[in-house]
């Protein structure tokens, strides 16, 4: 796992369809999710996994963390690196805010400029990839 503050690469989300688009602030496609958990970049190829019990795992298979059901994101070694609050504030370990994932699926930094879209994306998944983890 790579702890890399704000990511300004991928996100996702998971949809009935074969895949959703995850969108950039320019709303430039930057990668997709597949109904099964497998997540890829915009040429297609794989990134990474999110299993349905919140794993997240990189292309190798390999745990690089998890996300809770009360919103807290923990690395591989199940320490806390941040949280999702229910009204999607984003914060890190020491609860300083790092940005926001807006009910319409806007996702903000902590100034609130938009840095990205994840409609139809758990907040907590869209706070992971834009605030947390890597997955190249």
């Amino acid at each position: 796992m790579k702890k890399t503050g704000i990511i300004f690469a991928l996100l996702f989300g998971l949809s009935a369809v074969s895949a959703q688009t995850i969108e950039s602030g320019s709303r430039s496609t930057i990668g997709y999710i597949k109904s099964d958990g497998t997540i890829e970049s915009s040429s297609r190829s794989t990134l990474g996994y999110i299993k349905n019990d919140g794993t997240i795992e990189n292309k190798s298979r390999s745990t690089i963390g998890y996300i809770k059901s009360d919103g807290t994101i923990e690395n591989s070694s199940r320490s806390t690196v941040g949280y999702v609050k229910k009204d999607g504030t984003v914060e890190n370990s020491s609860r300083s805010t790092l940005g926001y994932i807006k009910n319409d699926g806007t996702v903000e930094n902590s100034h609130r400029s938009t840095i990205g879209y994840a409609r139809g994306i758990k907040k907590e998944w869209a706070a992971v990839f834009y605030f947390f983890f890597k997955f190249d």
